[in-house]
Order: structure tokens, then C-alpha cells, then sequence
């Protein structure tokens, strides 16, 4: 009898061993460093969508948690890097110098929306971009824009030489640019920030899209905004893994997590972007906000203030041996044919 017992027990125990290493690959937790709101459509929307998609790739294997670090976005690169988190995702704008070519789909006068720009600015950096190496030490899940960047003020205007001296917090990338040409005095703030630097009179305005009024409350203290049909500009964004993480996957969990990511992510982050703009902009209607669509005079100011800047980038990335000028032709064809 006690001979049957210590059989039972070693038994159970193998059983446990054998179970345990499927049990642990089941519950394996890719967790995400976040930022902005969690009620954001990227925390909301965007990225629950993409875990559940993971999720199901990978037969439940692999499971998304979002996690909020707080601190400047622009850490996540490094946090991811160095295996703080397993993926995360960040702005472009924010690291000056490293990311040149991204600002291809910020451009002015691309006259198209967030998904459309966002489907051809993965295609365009797969084809042309890819091999200058500025997402080096990273596997890049996504590449996405939030809606038309438009201006928001605590004050009204009636054109755009009334923005020469203003503050405005701009996040960076081709808004820079446009702050020069603009004459404004640029004020350096996270997107988290934006609403406290506003009510505390920092800052007259800033440059961002529709759906900011209301997940950054910018319809309180912002409620003026000048609208141009297709934005000033667009935001380009990074969605973006760990390598050690993805090495520390099977083969089969890998190819499953990339195949639900790339152009699939990259337009599903567009569209509901593009979407929280719609929103944003109801819901600052409703609040009492004006918001002004951009007259035939502002357009045409605006036409005339943005002249040279394609020239001006082309100029700026010569140094990274990609066909820049074709690119950023392909980019545009792909973008405003795009769902036609």
C-alpha cells in the first residue's frame, strides 16, 4: 500500500511537470507601455483590439495587458528596448534627428485621411524606407496618424498672421516646421500635459486633432478652433516590439503575432483615429465650442506659407539613401486612392 502510494504521488508529480510548461506558454502576458488617457481610442479601441487579435493568432497563447508607466512617451523606446515593457507605441515628432523619413506622411497637403494615410505610409516604408534603419533595435508592428492636426486656441482668430507671437505647444515633427513659418513661439509639452499648460495661460493654443477636445478636455480650455479641410498636417506614429521578446515566442507564435499586425494594425489605428476626430468635434460642438472652417483667404495664406516645404525635406533626407522623391509620390497616389 505505501509502495502504490509513492507511485501515485510521483505520478501526479510527472503529470504536474508535463502540464505546467503548456499551462505557462497559455498564459504567456505581452504587456504593453501606454500613454495618454485610458479612455483614449488607443487605449480604448485600438489596442484591445489588436490584443484580442493576438490573441486569437495565437490560440490563446499570447495575451495583451496595457500598462500606464506615466513619464514622457517618448521613454517607452527605451523601456521596450531594454525589456521594461514588450511593446508600446510613441510619436515619431518626439525624437528629433532619428526619425527624418517618417515625416513623409506628416506633410502638408496630402489631402487624405488617417486610415488612408496610414495604409500607405506602411506600404511606402516597407518599399523605399525600410533599409535607411531608423526603426533599428526594434520589430515595428504598425505604423499609423491620428486625424487632421488642426489649431486650437483660448482666443479666436481671423488669419493666420495672428498667430505670428502666439505660444503654442507643438509635439514636434513637420509642426515645427510649420511653427517657424508661422512666426509662433513653440512651448514643448507631452500630449498628457497639453490641458494643464492651457489653463495655466503656458501656452495660447496648440496644434492637434479634433478628437483631443475631448479625450485631453481641450474643449475647456481651448474652445476656439480653426479647421482646414484635410488638417494642416498629420501625426505619424510607431507601434513596436520587443526583439527579445518575439525571440522568447515559438516560430509559430511569432509569424501568428506579425500576422495580425503590419498594414492590418496600421489601418485599423487609422481608422479609429480618424474616427475620434469625428467624434472629438460633435462632442466640442455640443460643449459650445467654435470652431471655424478655414475661409478662402486662410487657404490661400496657408498655401503660400507652406510653399517649399516638400523641397525642404526632400533636402533634409538626402543623407539617408532612399529614393525620398518617389516615395513621397507613391505615398500620396496610395493615400487619396485609397477605398475608391
Amino acid at each position: 500500500m505505501k509502495n502504490l502510494s509513492k507511485f501515485l504521488f510521483g505520478l501526479a508529480m510527472t503529470a504536474s511537470a508535463i502540464a505546467l510548461p503548456g499551462q505557462a506558454a497559455a498564459e504567456k502576458i505581452m504587456r504593453i507601455g501606454s500613454w495618454l488617457p485610458p479612455k483614449h481610442t488607443m487605449n480604448k479601441d485600438v489596442l484591445p483590439t489588436w490584443g484580442k487579435w493576438i490573441e486569437e493568432a495565437t490560440e490563446g497563447r499570447v495575451k495583451v495587458k496595457i500598462e500606464y508607466p506615466g513619464g514622457h512617451p517618448k521613454a517607452l523606446l527605451d523601456q521596450v528596448q531594454d525589456g521594461v515593457f514588450d511593446a508600446g507605441w510613441t510619436y515619431h515628432g518626439y525624437f528629433p534627428g532619428r526619425f527624418k523619413l517618417t515625416k513623409i506622411v506628416e506633410l502638408p497637403n496630402l489631402d487624405a485621411g488617417a486610415e488612408a494615410a496610414s495604409v500607405a505610409h506602411w506600404r511606402v516604408y516597407n518599399k523605399y524606407l525600410k533599409k535607411a534603419g531608423e526603426h533599428r533595435g526594434i520589430v515595428l508592428a504598425g505604423l499609423f496618424t491620428h486625424g487632421p492636426g488642426q489649431i486650437h486656441l483660448r482666443e479666436p482668430i481671423d488669419d493666420l498672421s495672428q498667430m505670428k507671437g502666439k505660444k503654442i505647444r507643438i509635439g514636434g515633427g513637420v509642426q515645427t516646421d510649420l511653427a517657424k513659418r508661422m512666426g509662433v513661439e513653440g512651448v514643448a509639452a507631452p500630449g498628457s500635459k497639453v490641458y494643464e499648460i492651457l489653463s495655466q495661460g503656458v501656452a495660447d493654443g496648440v496644434f492637434m486633432p479634433m478628437g483631443e477636445k475631448r479625450t485631453l478636455r481641450l474643449k475647456e480650455v481651448a474652445p476656439f478652433t480653426l479647421k482646414f479641410p484635410h488638417g494642416m498636417y498629420l501625426g505619424s506614429f510607431f507601434i513596436f516590439l520587443s526583439p527579445d521578446f518575439m525571440d522568447s515566442l515559438s516560430e509559430k507564435d511569432r509569424k501568428a503575432i506579425l500576422s495580425v499586425s503590419g498594414e492590418k494594425l496600421s489601418a485599423m489605428a487609422g481608422r479609429f483615429w480618424g474616427e475620434d476626430a469625428k467624434i472629438g468635434e460633435a462632442d466640442a460642438r455640443a460643449y459650445g465650442n467654435t470652431i471655424m472652417d478655414a475661409t478662402p483667404k486662410i487657404m490661400q495664406e496657408f498655401k503660400q506659407l507652406t510653399a517649399g516645404m516638400d523641397q525642404a525635406w526632400l533636402d533634409e533626407v538626402k543623407d539617408r539613401g532612399v529614393d525620398a522623391k518617389k516615395a513621397l509620390w507613391e505615398l500620396r497616389s496610395i493615400a487619396r486612392s485609397y477605398g475608391k
